[in-house]
This record gives C-alpha cells, structure tokens and sequence, in this order.
C-alpha cells in the first residue's frame, strides 16, 4: 500500500533528490537553534563540489521543498521535511533489519541500508519493520519515522553539554564512522547505557565518564557525537 497520494509531486523525485533532502535534514538536526543549513557544508558532507549543490538546491527549490535565503543558507519546507523524514523511515528500519534479523553489527550498516533503502516498496519496508520487532530506534538510537513523515522529539543532549555528576542514559550516536562505532562499542557507550559525565576538562579537552563503577576517557569531538538524557 502507497504512503503517497496519487499524482503527488513527490513521485518525480530521483534517489539523487531525496538523498539531498535527507542531508540537509542531518545538518539542521546537528544544529540545533539555527534555521539555516550552509551550502558549503552541504557539499563537504556529500564529497561534492558546490557548484552540484547549488544546481539541485535550484531544483529543490522550485519543487517548493526548500527555501534559500541569501547569505544565511537553505533549510527544508514542510513538504521538504515530510519527504526527507519518509526517505529516513526506509533507511532506519532497513538498519534494524540488518542488526535485528541478518546479525550484522551497528558499524557496518549504514552504507548498506542507504543503498537497500532506495528501492524498497512500502510494503516490503513494513514486512521488513515487522521482522525487525517493530522498533521504534535505528540501532544507533534515532527515532524512525512514522510512514507520514512524521517523527517524536528526543530532548538530549550532547555528552560536552550535559551536566557532571547527573545519572543519564545514552539515547543515541551520531556518528555513522565504522571505527568510531568499534571504538564506542567496545567502551560500552551505546543507546541506552547509563553514564555519568564525572569530569570534563576545559578548552575541548577529554571527558571522563563514569559506566557503572569503571570510568572512560574519550575525546571532545566524539563526546560532541553522543547523545544523552537524565535517566
């Protein structure tokens, strides 16, 4: 069963212009307060050159799915959100299936799930959904959307931001980098862990946690990538 109305605009969409639209969504979920999204930064997160940017920023935007203000940047509309939002429900319950039914581990299915997502029909995502054990997180521990495009609210933070001495629970990574993944496996530092931020150091230095009676120390910028919320 189709999620999308007849004759809906969005059916002229290419996997190209979807995946854009899910990039910009990441940019702005990584940047929280600001309403705009940099076409530079656009280009360094998809390897491309700026010129490619602004070409299909032009024709997102005259499908009315993102607007581009002058000297502040682009940021989705509504329609622009919904059909971002519709592309990332595909790629998070192709992740869980993977992690879930196949036993492939949280590092490695991320390129393989953007690739399967791009030509899953409704019906076999929600097949795929069910297998999965109807999970509401990605294995990397954000929300998947509802096949409407809609999607919950977390409210956490990053572990550089969070206070110290405060029991929390993981709620999610951001990072898709393999060894990254390996590397916060292995510490333990995955959705759903308690953790306690016990020192952080100033100028972006390290931060050491607290995981039950055993601490860790991981740097700034990773600590920037993991997400938390008091438990």
């Amino acid at each position: 069963m189709s999620h999308q109305p007849d004759n809906d605009p969005a059916d002229d969409l290419s996997v190209k212009m979807r995946d854009y639209l899910v990039e910009i969504y990441r940019l702005g979920e990584r940047s929280p307060g600001q309403d705009y999204v940099s076409t530079s930064a656009l280009a360094e997160l998809l390897f491309v050159t700026p010129p490619a940017v602004n070409r299909m920023v032009t024709r997102l935007r005259q499908q009315s799915l993102l607007e581009h203000a002058p000297y502040q940047g682009i940021r989705l509309t509504l329609d622009g959100q919904r059909e971002a939002l519709i592309r990332l429900r595909a790629h998070r319950i192709a992740e869980a299936f993977m992690v879930n039914v196949m036993g492939l581990g949280w590092q490695e299915v991320y390129p393989e799930a953007a690739r399967m997502a791009a030509g899953l029909t409704d019906q076999l995502l929600d097949r795929m959904w069910e297998m999965a054990g109807r999970p509401q997180f990605c294995p990397h521990g954000e929300p998947i959307p509802s096949p409407a495009g809609e999607i919950a609210a977390i409210d956490d933070h990053a572990l550089t931001e969070s206070p110290t001495g405060v029991p929390l629970v993981i709620t999610r990574v951001q990072t898709r980098e393999a060894d990254r993944l390996n590397y916060l496996k292995a510490l333990g530092l995955m959705p759903g862990m308690p953790v306690t931020v016990h020192h952080v150091a100033p100028f972006n230095g390290p931060i050491q946690l607290k995981l039950k009676d055993e601490y860790r120390i991981i740097g700034h910028n990773l600590a920037e990538q993991v997400r938390a919320k008091p438990a």
